[in-house]
Formats: structure tokens, sequence, C-alpha cells
């Protein structure tokens, strides 16, 4: 990925697929502005990366020079403007997708694809696409995401998408189409920038034949003897009664109250104690325990392990112990992210983010996962906090919107628990 608020991204059209630059939406004093690389009525494509990066060195005329990456983006290697796998965007698919089954991928990548479409719709003021979105208000289902289109409405719903697509996309593709240049580039810069994505390729495969040819003789197999055996013991017996079952007591604290439950994970699937996909939290660890000791019907009662933890339970040995890294606290990050990076407790933030996504899988809800997308502003906000990149820009406040759609994010959690 490039800058920060600049991303390379790969279209699928008509023609091929072209390569190009894309910036999500950012502020310039009172003014919101998105753009893609381009002039006037035209939105420039490549054919190559190395064509991309050659232009980005030698041209000074276009609608992204202003914006304030563009010299971050310009003095990127050309292996850095290759696209990832999550910003290749192909339009020419798009009938095919709707026409398939709404499974998880599927929904996932029409919605980005559309939402992309709708950008350049926007930006490019095409009539065609802004038209085709106003037209059919179903294609905003796609956001949430596979659950919408279950039983016989939600089939309905998806067949009436797929109509929409069947008979309008050409004409779609056919704008999007009609704005796309692919302008000249000096020959010599775009000999360099390939002399450098060969080079960064070969690097890659020296590393990867480093690696495969590591000489495993170099290790002396070591016999397991009774110490070792003694050893793994010894490693048992410090293990927490916890640990042994693999089920973690949780503590979340909201802006009203405190909260215990638990949560384990099978085949790296969170579940919790709660059913229904509503998570039944308790004000103390003692009540939490008092709760175990008797007969419930719960999610967690199929863990395996889980008849050990009723037993001390009923037998008063149970201790409820939270861990640290079980902790999460979600009071104030939304009016962290409000006022700005410097702010955010971005440990903090990361817990959270845990255990939105954890309640958000657990519930098969896709709501935190959509809205975490790169190509919303709170998931580039995000982004930008928990993986920081040195070549990467700030975010330009304000942050209003992503501070919004953080508590919507709150709200949505806090409305799965169930307290007992």
């Amino acid at each position: 990925m490039a800058s920060g608020d600049i991303v390379p991204i790969e279209l699928g059209l008509t023609d091929g697929d072209l390569v190009t630059l894309w910036a999500p939406r950012w502020r310039d004093g009172d003014d919101e502005w998105e753009a893609f690389l381009g002039h006037e009525d035209a939105l420039y494509g490549f054919e190559t990366v190395a064509e991309l990066a050659a232009f980005i060195r030698t041209d000074s005329d276009n609608d992204l020079i202003d914006h304030p990456a563009w010299k971050v983006v310009a003095g990127l290697s050309a292996a850095e403007l290759e696209p990832d796998d999550n910003y290749s965007f192909d339009l020419v698919g798009v009938p095919e997708l709707a026409a398939g089954e709404p499974d998880v991928d599927t929904v996932a990548e029409l919605e980005d694809t559309l939402a992309m479409v709708r950008n350049i719709g926007e930006v490019c003021e095409l009539e065609t696409v802004t038209k085709f979105f106003g037209s059919h208000p179903s294609l905003g289902a796609l956001a949430g995401g596979t659950h919408m289109f279950a039983g016989r409405e939600g089939q309905e719903l998806w067949d009436r998408i797929g109509a929409a697509v069947a008979k309008s996309w050409d004409d779609v593709l056919d704008a999007v189409d009609s704005v796309v240049r692919v302008p000249d580039v000096d020959a010599e810069a775009v000999a360099l920038a390939e002399a450098e994505l060969l080079a960064a390729e070969e690097n890659e495969v020296d590393a990867d034949d480093a690696a495969d040819t590591d000489d495993d003789s170099d290790f002396e197999p070591v016999d397991l003897d009774e110490d070792d055996d003694t050893d793994d013991e010894d490693d048992d017996e410090d293990l927490t009664f916890w640990e042994e079952v693999g089920i973690d007591p949780v503590k979340i604290v909201t802006a009203d109250n405190e909260y215990f439950t638990l949560r384990c994970y099978l085949d790296d699937e969170p579940i919790f104690l709660g059913a229904k996909n509503s998570i039944s939290v308790f004000g103390s660890e003692r009540a939490l325990a008092r709760y175990l000791a008797d007969d419930h019907e719960h999610d967690l009662s199929r863990i395996s392990t889980y008849a050990e933890v009723q037993t001390a339970a009923v037998d008063g040995s149970l201790e409820v112990e939270v861990t640290e890294e079980n902790v999460y606290v979600l009071p104030g990050l939304a009016d962290d992210l409000a006022e700005g990076p410097e702010a955010v407790d971005t440990e903090q933030l990361d817990l959270v983010l845990e255990l939105f996504s954890d309640a958000a899988d657990y519930a098969d809800d896709e709501t935190v996962e959509q809205a975490l997308s790169k190509s919303t502003p709170l998931g580039w906000y995000v982004s930008y906090l928990l993986n920081p990149d040195p070549t990467r820009m700030a975010p330009n406040p304000p942050f209003d919107a992503e501070s919004r759609a953080w508590r919507e994010l709150e709200r949505n959690f806090e409305s799965r628990l169930a307290p007992r």
C-alpha cells in the first residue's frame, strides 16, 4: 500500500485490468474531497505498476498534486505501488457475482466493488452511475452482510439485486469506461520502474530460497528422556485452572456498569457464555460463579471442559480470576478518537476491537467487519492507529464521523449483553 491517504487500486474494466490511485475522503479546511488519479474529466489508468510509478514521478498536472500525501507517494518505490489484494475491483465480473449464491465472499466482494464504482460515479459526475444506485435502494442491503439474504425474503432481496445488475450494469460499465484514459508515460522512467520491480521480485525469491534450503541437519535431534517428561509435568502444574480448561473469564467495563462473563475459542471461533447470539453477563465474580453452579442451557455447555468449571462452582473451589489481557474498557475511546490519533490509547483500542469482533463473529454478524473496512473513514483511521507506517501521513481532522461510527459499534455490542 502507498501513503496512508492515497491508495493504489486495480480496476477490472472492459479493455483489461488497469492500476491507478484513489484518495479516500479528506478534509482541506472546511471542504471535504475525494479523488482519483486523473485530470479534469479523465480518470487515468495504467496497464502496469511500472507505468503508474513512472507517471507519478514525472507528471505535475493531475488532480492529486495538491493532496497532502502526494509528495510521500511520489517518493515510494515501484513495488510499494502494487495494489493490495483487497484493493482489486473487478467491474466486469459484477454480473457473475450477482448471479451467484450470496455467500460471505460473494457478498463482501460485490459490496466492495459497488462501493468503489459509486465513488467513481460521484467523483467523475457520471449520471448513469449515480442514477443506478439511486434507483436501486436494495443495493444498500449488501452492507448488512449475508444474514440480509437469509430465508425467503432474503432470497427475494438478493434476486432484486441480481435483476438490477442484469438490467443496468452494461450501462454503468460503459459510463466508467468512457472516462478512463491511458496517458503517455516517459519510456526511460518506465524502464527504471520495471528494473525496481524486477529487483524487488528477485530479492523476494532469494529470501524464499534461503528459507527453503535451510539444512535441518544442522540441528541435532534431541531424545525425550525422563527429565523432559518431568519438565512437562512441571509445566502442567504451572497452568492455572482456567488455562487448563481453555476458558477465559472476561471483564467488560461499560459507561454504566462492570460485567463478568466467560469466553473460549473452538477451532478459532469465539464462543461466549450465552445463547441465541446474546452474551450473559454478571455484575460480580461471585454472581457469575453462583450461576455456573446451576444447570443452564447456553453455548459453553457444549465445550468438553465446561463440566470441570461447573463441578468447581458446585464444590465452592471455583475462583473467577480475570487476567489483564481479558479486561475490556469501553468508555473514553469514542471521545479520544474524536480528539485525534495522539489521544487514543492504542492498546485499549486493540483490546476493545478484539471484543467487538469476537462478539460479532459469535453472532454471525458482519457489521463490525463492514464498519472497519479500509474503504470506510473509521476503518482507515483504526488501520492508521493499529498498523503504524512511517511513510503514512496522519489522517486529517475533524474525526466526528469516525467517532460516531465507533459509538454505533459500541451500542451494537452493548445491545448483545444480557445482564443476569
